[in-house]
């Protein structure tokens, strides 16, 4: 469904009597400002009669361990209308985009099934591409061959694993950067565990798991916009508690390969706490890691997902009836 959003929430009207959608998608950069227009949509449906469910699309915060760190929503957003899929997995977990999916085609069946309407939110494009293209059906890894993955990376270090793809999955190879280590594992293990490469993996033809009518809506803020709520992330963070969360990550001694310590302002809260940086030194690093986070977002999003809706911070912030209203009507509410 294209809502053909370019400089006026009008021009939503137009197309609101056409394939009414029965599932939104709002997907958009860290920051963008896409929990508050969830949760505005819910409340908009509410006054219909009817009732939203807010389904999570971010891979941090599935993660228990980390409700300030991920920006996971509160308690008081919880209370205005049911989410799904947050905090619910610990950091110790092994959490991938096939187990998301699989949970995520539960979680919405559910929620259709008592009437409600599905609104799924986050900033892992990678989810919402394999919610709407479909995913390649890689076995699951055992847990022998993912250990002694795990054991080669602490020996041998990211650099040597990321070399180790370039006979075995050259595409892989070219496409990973060395300095990820979960993805470059992730190749390594499913080589060593079906005798296929990943990238052959994911030549195999797929079939989209969700055949609904969908509403996407891909938030694209200007850069100055979105870099100067990314800078304020990181105070807000440490007043609602991050250090301590960071510190009780520490105390779980995971990997560095593990998912769950790639959450923004981890690193440099650790460091904080641990003294080896100061407030201010530990403030600027975060800023700038949140900055570059977005920027990669956001060049993923354009390139991968350029049938989606995109909709900038006018839109959204400065004309949200109209907006809203335009959206209900898209919406399949009979």
């Amino acid at each position: 469904m294209n809502l053909s959003v370019t400089s006026s929430p009008d021009v939503l009207s137009a197309h609101a009597d056409q394939n009414r959608a029965e599932i939104i998608l709002i997907a958009g950069a860290t920051a963008s400002g896409k929990s508050s227009l969830a949760l505005a949509i819910c409340s908009e449906i509410a006054r219909t009669g009817r009732q939203a469910c807010i389904i999570n699309a971010d891979s941090m915060q599935v993660y228990q361990e980390m409700q300030v760190l991920t920006a996971r929503p509160t308690r008081e957003e919880v209370e205005q209308c049911p989410h799904e899929l947050y905090g619910h997995v610990s950091a110790r977990d092994e959490y991938n985009v096939g187990r998301w999916l699989s949970e995520a085609q539960a979680a919405i069946a559910n929620v259709k099934e008592v009437g409600q309407i599905p609104i799924l939110v986050g900033g892992t494009g990678l989810y919402f591409k394999c919610l709407t293209e479909g995913i390649a059906d890689i076995p699951d890894i055992p847990d022998d061959i993912r250990k002694a993955i795990r054991a080669r990376h602490e020996a041998e270090g990211t650099q040597a694993c990321h070399a180790a793809l370039k006979e075995i999955d050259p595409q892989a190879y070219q496409r990973l950067e060395a300095t990820d280590p979960q993805r470059v594992l992730r190749a390594l293990e499913v080589y060593e565990a079906t005798g296929r490469s990943l990238s052959d993996w994911q030549s195999d033809p797929v079939t989209p798991p969700i055949k609904a009518s969908m509403l996407k809506i891909l938030l694209m803020p200007s850069r100055e916009w979105l870099y100067a709520r990314c800078d304020r992330r990181f105070e807000a963070m440490i007043a609602g508690g991050a250090l301590e969360e960071a510190s009780k990550m520490a105390d779980l001694g995971l990997s560095d390969t593990q998912p769950a310590m790639k959450a923004l302002g981890l690193k440099e809260l650790l460091a904080l706490g641990n003294n080896e940086i100061s407030h201010e030194e530990a403030q600027s690093a975060a800023q700038q890691a949140t900055r570059r986070y977005a920027k990669r977002q956001m060049t993923w999003f354009r390139n991968q997902m350029i049938s989606w809706n995109s909709v900038y911070e006018q839109e959204y912030y400065n004309n949200t009836s109209i907006f809203l209203s335009n959206i209900i009507k898209m919406l399949d509410l009979d």
